[in-house]
């Protein structure tokens, strides 16, 4: 499979594909790497998602992109969230041991700061989840979500930037979640999954919900105590907040106070987890088996 850096992996492994479907993708383009790289398939308004990082967190990544694909294809009508492009197949595919699903390309604003409308925040995220209320597909569970974690856990090593008492408070933390959290038996929907600002486009047709690879069925907690803590993240004060979840129709942020730590342990985890897999050379972090 060679030694090329991940991002150009991903670059050639969505080429081929997009080729080998008959779309014109000579100017494809990079124009995000991350724990995902997302890729242009220039002159085709066509956008290729392809697993790096988060490739460790499913059991069976073939089975949470066909997930995140049925759920698009079901609010497609609604124009809440990226569509699945005429053009091909959404997939998923399995390339070069890296996995990736097709969507169109949708031009959007790039958004570094906090959005200004606080009520259109909170209308999004409640649009979003009044259409996925009544997807009745196949979906992971709320334990899943804690498996993947504790699966993330698993590949963590001590080391210089991770001690063995940090290691160990961690499992602690995880197993204390496990049944209080995720043991919930608050009423559960399909969701985002990993509902923030970074997932929320600013297109000419309004804001659009994109990158569903972490869709699930859970509370309505989890997405917003995401949400809540991204819009925080990006400056947004208590009366900004307090302004988004009226807009959503939601009470007290009081409630989604127990959601907290687990969004808090889960990003901790990735975060360590992710500086790991760059220390050791992103190239075999999207590697996944062809059987």
């Amino acid at each position: 499979m060679g030694t090329r850096p991940v991002e150009q992996r991903a670059l050639a492994a969505a080429r081929e594909v997009a080729t080998e479907c008959g779309l014109s993708c000579e100017q494809a383009a990079i124009v995000h790497a991350g724990s995902n790289v997302l890729i242009h398939l220039r002159p085709a308004p066509v956008a290729a998602r392809v697993m790096a990082g988060t490739v460790v967190l499913h059991d069976d990544p073939r089975r949470w992109l066909q997930r995140e694909v049925a759920v698009l294809r079901f609010l497609e009508p609604s124009g809440s969230a990226v569509a699945p492009s005429p053009l091909i197949a959404p997939g998923p595919y399995l390339r070069d041991g890296l996995w990736m699903t097709f969507s169109e390309w949708l031009e959007h604003e790039a958004q570094s700061g906090l959005p200004p409308q606080a009520e259109s925040l909170g209308l999004a995220l409640r649009d979003l989840h009044a259409q996925l209320s009544s997807f009745a597909g196949e979906l992971g569970s709320f334990r899943d979500v804690h498996d993947d974690i504790e699966r993330l856990l698993g590949q963590l090593r001590v080391g210089p930037a991770l001690g063995s008492e940090r290691l160990e408070e961690l499992r602690e933390s995880l197993r204390a979640l496990r049944d209080t959290v995720f043991a919930t038996t608050l009423p559960t929907q399909a969701l985002h999954g990993d509902a923030s600002l970074s997932n929320l486009l600013h297109a000419p047709r309004g804001l659009v919900w994109n990158d569903f690879e972490d869709t699930f069925r859970g509370p309505v907690h989890w997405d917003l105590a995401g949400y809540v803590m991204s819009l925080r993240a990006r400056g947004a004060d208590a009366s900004f907040v307090a302004r988004a979840l009226e807009a959503y129709g939601w009470g007290e942020e009081q409630e989604l106070l127990p959601f907290v730590p687990a969004h808090d342990l889960y990003g901790e985890i990735w975060q360590l987890y992710d500086a790991q897999r760059r220390a050791d050379g992103v190239e075999d972090a999207g590697r996944a088996s062809e059987d």
